[in-house]
Formats: C-alpha cells, structure tokens, sequence
C-alpha cells in the first residue's frame, strides 16, 4: 500500500492486455504505474486518458512501485522483466508463447515448463500467479458483472503461492470474474494458447469442465 492508503498496480508493458487492465484498474479505485520497452515519453496518451491516478515509468520504477506487478510482454522478452524490485511481490503473469512472434521454444514445444514456470524462474523471489492470459484484451472491461450475476465471465488463476492466488482471485472478483483455480505453475498449460479454456466465455463450472479437458 502507499503511504495515502491506495494500492498501486505496477505494469512491465502497457499493449492491449496492459491498457485495459490499467483501465479497470483505475476504474476501481487504484493507483497505476506504467511502464514499455520504449520509454514512458511514449505513454502519455494512454496517462492522459487514465488520468490523475496514474502514471508513466520505467519498468525498474513500475516493478518498484507497485504493490501488485503486472508482467505482460511479448514473452521473447520476458528475462528483460526486473528482478530486484520484484523480490517478495505478487507478480501476476498475462503471457502467453506465440512461436510466430517469439521464436521455437524447445521446452514449451515439448512441454517439460509452462510460460509462467519460465517467469517464476526468472523472478526467483516474486510470487508468480498466471491470469489474464486467456482472454481477449476488448473482453476485459466489457464482459465483467458484479459478484453473484447469473452466467457470470470466469477465469482460470495458477500459482504456486496460496496467499498470492487469493489476493489474485480477489482481483478478478473487483474486476468483474469469477477465479477458476487451475492449480499449480506446472498446471497452467491447461489455459495457455490453443488449448479449450483458451479465449472462450465461460462459467466458472464451465471453465473447470474445460480445465480438465486436455491431455499433454
């Protein structure tokens, strides 16, 4: 928490993902801190658009900053994500692996890791929670509804950390999901790209069902 009582929000890259969940999370009360390869001169419009509550920084600021972390880059970049200010934060991990755009990735070809196992690694010290990966950057704050609507959009979390994942789950709930817990890092291939939990609406009912689905 900062020293006026709000929670900051940090985000390493401020694409599609990144823009709409620094949206939300102005929306709902916090304090945003963002951060891009490219500088945060280049963020002002995205600043302006939020408005007083956030900010523009570098990613070492952003990381240092937040009380919450966002990671979501292209994932050929993610050992440029800081470490040292990461060290004991809840990291919340929006990556997914495109070979188009990251190149062939041997361990994730052959399954022996999953993109978030490959953060984790890198971020020895941070508490890594996949979410947010598996849904279409327009379909964040438009398909959210209050705690207790019926059919309400859910979304699978992965985590090592059971305090993290709650805290994660807590999120998702202010931002209008409900929070599948999919297991472990190891487990969140069941969400990555092209499997069934993967960009489809669904229940939380409906997103365990497509959770168990898969075969590696």
């Amino acid at each position: 928490m900062t020293s006026t009582g709000t929670t900051t929000i940090g985000f390493i890259g401020a694409g599609n993902i990144g823009g709409q969940l620094a949206r939300l999370a102005v929306a709902h009360g916090y304090r945003v801190v963002v951060s891009n390869s490219r500088g945060p001169e280049t963020l002002t419009e995205l600043v302006d658009e939020l408005g007083p509550s956030a900010s523009a920084a570098t990613s070492a600021e952003a990381a240092a900053a937040g009380d919450l972390v966002v990671v979501t880059v292209p994932l050929k970049n993610y050992l440029e994500v800081p470490v040292e200010p990461l060290a004991g934060k809840i990291v919340i991990d929006t990556n997914n692996y495109y070979w188009e755009r990251d190149g062939r990735i041997d361990a994730l070809e052959q399954g022996s890791t999953t993109v978030s196992e490959m953060l984790q690694a890198h971020l020895p010290e941070a508490a890594v929670v996949k979410a947010f990966n598996n849904i279409l950057a327009a379909d964040l704050t438009t398909t959210g509804s209050p705690a207790g609507t019926p059919d309400r959009r859910a979304l699978p979390i992965a985590g090592e950390d059971e305090a993290a994942k709650a805290r994660v789950a807590a999120l998702l709930d202010e931002f209008g999901f409900d929070a599948v817990d999919a297991g472990s890092l190891a487990d969140s291939w069941r969400f990555e790209r092209d499997r069934p939990a993967y960009v489809v609406r669904m229940t939380a009912p409906e997103a365990r069902a497509k959770l168990a689905e898969p075969t590696r």
